[in-house]
């Protein structure tokens, strides 16, 4: 379930990204039990294979992947076991002959099973020599070898690394190598060498590599071996170097320290010379000091003593100037007042004399007026009189008429005189006519003295100086006019 799992998820992206080329997938069969033997160049090859084909394929891996401590291990174990990877001892004797029989079991079950017969990862590249452990179990379980050649996987990920480079790589499966013939020879050692070593060298011209008749496992661990010398040789080198780099330390340690006290002897004789001659020239310069701050203190003492009598002889002026001053502002105060007092006086006499004068032309206008508004009221009284007269006049006509318009009413319907409506009215309209006429000529005769008289004491009145002339003048005016009216109620 794991395994289908990380194939359709993990799959379509390493397809994407590294575009894997695949040759000869035709022979791989569609059923049945196989070994697909590959050479080992990367950690990734054990991805790209089961990538590429159609069927499930289970490959041994080291022992070392699922025995690991921890978070990190567990999750290693279980991804490992998941992609249907089953562990293997390399140790050899017991151990081996657990791990064939696990191999046994799955190619007994009809599956494909995968193996590196280099045993381990090429240290550089190269192809090395096969293990029989793949030759004794296809010749146990009588299956086909299908070799299988992995390109360019060590470089989409190097030994060491753990993020892969994107790159393409490839994949190129050979024919099916049949040994079923050999069956049950599985415990010959020569005959596993020899189908061991055709193995090898299909997987030699598959993939192109330069052979090498050596385990892989024996060249790592020469390589290692070798490393080990280097490191240790280098590290001897090392000691040798920082021995000899002490040994000089020390040797330049003593020259330096002799060079220092030397140099430590010469500075302090250079040092007590100096202080000497400091010494001497302090002594000069305090000598030259004093003598300059005592001519210093002669040459401040005359130029305050200066100072002094300038200052003095300035305060000296600046007073007279002051008292000069203060005098001629008083003398300009006391003018200024004198001046004030004098206008003063001749304003009170100008204002007194025309309030004088006001009041005299007040006075004569209001006795003019007064002749005048006597005079309007004898003539008011006169025509008042003449006007109730004709009033009396009319009331009577008034009177006879409605008399007669009574008996004229009272008189049956048929001797009523035939009188127009039109000339009673025209009667009545002569009669009252006449009465509109006087008063209308009585109200015009009374008005025109009394306006004449009012305009002739405001004109008077007015002739006084200034608006309180004119001010008495129209009350004057208001006032005649009153009498008038008022003597006209009384008559």
């Amino acid at each position: 379930m794991f395994y289908r799992l990380m194939k359709v998820s993990v799959g379509p992206v390493l397809t994407v990204l590294f575009r894997p080329k695949v040759e000869g997938l035709e022979h791989v069969p569609d059923s049945g039990a196989a070994i697909l033997a590959s050479n080992h160049l990367s950690f990734s090859d054990s991805f790209f294979l089961p990538l590429v084909l159609p069927r499930r394929i289970t490959f041994p891996a080291k022992m070392e992947y699922f025995t690991g401590t921890g978070v990190k291990g567990r999750m290693t174990a279980a991804f490992f076991r998941g992609v249907g990877q089953i562990p293997i001892d390399r140790s050899g004797g017991a151990a081996s002959r657990a791990a064939m029989e696990s191999g046994l079991a799955i190619l007994r079950r009809g599956e494909l099973f995968g193996i590196y017969p280099e045993g381990t990862r090429s240290p550089d590249g190269r192809l090395y020599r096969g293990k029989t452990g793949m030759a004794r179990l296809a010749l146990a379980a009588g299956v086909p070898i299908i070799p299988v050649a992995m390109i360019d996987t060590d470089k989409a990920q190097p030994t060491g690394q753990i993020i892969p480079n994107i790159t393409q790589v490839g994949v190129r499966i050979g024919a099916p190598m049949d040994f079923s013939h050999l069956a049950g020879r599985e415990d010959d050692h020569v005959l596993l060498r020899q189908v061991t070593d055709e193995v090898m060298a299909a997987l030699r011209d598959l993939s192109g590599q330069e052979y090498v008749d050596e385990y892989a496992a024996d060249r790592k661990r020469a390589i290692q071996e070798k490393a080990e010398r280097m490191m240790a040789a280098a590290k001897a080198q090392a000691d040798a170097a920082a021995a000899k780099a002490r040994a000089e330390a020390a040797a330049a340690t003593a020259r330096a320290r002799d060079e220092a006290v030397a140099a430590a002897a010469r500075a302090r004789m250079q040092a007590d010379e100096y202080a000497e001659w400091a010494r001497m020239e302090y002594a000069a310069a305090l000598e030259r000091a004093t003598e300059a701050t005592s001519r210093a203190r002669d040459e401040a003492t005359a130029a305050t003593e200066r100072l002094q009598a300038q200052v003095m002889e300035a305060t000296e002026k600046t007073r007279a100037a002051t008292e000069k001053t203060r005098a001629q502002v008083v003398e300009a105060t006391e003018k200024t007042f004198v001046q004030a007092d004098e206008a003063l006086t001749k304003v009170r006499a100008q204002a007194a004399e025309g309030a004088a004068k006001a009041w005299s032309q007040a006075a004569e206008g209001a006795a003019i007026a007064e002749g005048w508004l006597a005079q309007a009221r004898a003539d008011s009284v006169a025509k008042a009189g003449a006007l109730q007269d004709r009033a009396g006049e009319l009331h009577g006509r008034a009177e006879e008429l409605h008399v007669r318009a009574e008996e004229l009413q009272e008189k049956p319907e048929n001797e009523r005189e035939q009188q127009p409506s039109d000339a009673v009215a025209g009667e009545l309209s002569a009669e009252e006519d006449p009465a509109g006429k006087n008063s209308a000529s009585a109200g015009k005769d009374l008005a025109g003295p009394v306006d004449a008289a009012a305009g002739q004491s405001s004109s008077r009145q007015g002739t006084g100086p200034g608006p309180e002339g004119d001010q008495r003048g129209r009350k004057s005016s208001g006032e005649g006019a009153s009498q008038v009216g008022k003597g006209s109620s009384q008559s």
